[in-house]
């Protein structure tokens, strides 16, 4: 992926936020859904939103990028490619083939497993988290607690959007970066 000279951080936001689309009374009434789909379907968008990251990141002592099941292997894999480090996926129970560390983590209803490749990380290699979007942080916090597992660091968790108002603080500790942020 070629970086586009000129584009920044703030750039990129505004592109997202202005490609982002709110899709009223979905999952259910009351809720104000963020629909990211538009951005993924702008190469525009989407090169200038990944080059931000890459931006950010690329002076940073970054070792490789993992990436949150599903929507983060979006941002997470053009990303690897451009900074040229490896991508580790997180994913849910029983997508990974190989023996893997596992994380539980609570969901409104029940609970949820992730997992990653017990070998997936060597012990001190600095990653960079990312995901599409915070919410509660119930995920992104399973995320980093199963990559911890592994004896990865993770330098930074990284969002393409954040729902501030639904207090993600309380469950994800560490440094957080959203790209665009709604309070």
């Amino acid at each position: 992926m070629g970086h586009k000279p000129g584009v920044t951080e703030n750039n990129a936001a505004d592109l997202v936020r202005q490609t982002i689309l709110d899709v009223p009374d979905f999952p259910k009434p009351g809720i104000v859904f963020k629909d990211l789909t538009p951005v993924f379907q702008s190469p525009p968008v989407m090169q200038a939103m990944v080059s931000a990251f890459v931006d950010r990141y690329k002076t940073m002592d970054v070792q490789g990028i993992v990436a949150i099941e599903s929507r983060g292997f979006l941002l997470g894999a053009p990303m690897a490619m451009a900074m040229h480090l490896p991508l580790t996926l997180v994913r849910k129970k029983g997508k990974l083939p190989r023996a893997t560390l596992q994380q539980a983590y609570a969901l409104e209803y029940g609970e949820d497993i992730l997992e990653i490749h017990a070998d997936a990380l060597k012990p001190g290699q600095k990653v960079v988290l990312v995901d599409d979007l915070l919410a509660t942080g119930g995920t992104a916090a399973a995320a980093k607690s199963v990559i911890e597992k592994t004896g990865g660091e993770v330098l930074e968790s990284a969002f393409i959007v954040e729902l501030g108002f639904l207090n993600w603080r309380e469950k994800l500790s560490g440094e957080v970066f959203s790209m665009v942020r709604y309070t």
